[in-house]
């Protein structure tokens, strides 16, 4: 047997409203974040070059630096999931990189 929709309950993760299933629209914002890699080009230097010793060469410069190779680097991809109410959907396509709020922001020069 299926649960009721009313046990269900979402809350705008922008403005913290109560969205009631059945009774407003909800919208549900995905993104996405991840490095771009361009293409590199190779050159003849490059195709001479040992990958192995590039590597062993790198590990040895990173114990003399004393510094962890294998270290924590941040994620290669990170994905978001947002749910939103109709009010905050609207606002987000009109600026869903939050430049018109960032220009809001009027800081004294001390």
């Amino acid at each position: 047997m299926e649960a009721p929709f009313d046990m269900l309950h979402f809350t705008c993760d922008l403005c913290g409203k109560d969205i009631e299933v059945g009774n407003e629209s909800r919208y549900v914002l995905k993104m996405e974040v991840f490095a771009a890699g361009d293409p590199a080009e190779l050159t003849p230097a490059d195709l001479d070059q040992d990958p192995i010793e590039s590597l062993s060469e790198a590990l040895r410069q990173a114990e003399v630096e004393g510094t962890d190779p294998g270290g924590e680097l941040p994620p290669a991809r990170k994905s978001f999931r947002y749910d939103l109410c109709a009010e905050c959907h609207r606002k987000f396509l009109q600026d869903p990189l939050a430049r018109e709020a960032e220009k809001k922001f009027h800081f004294s020069e001390n």
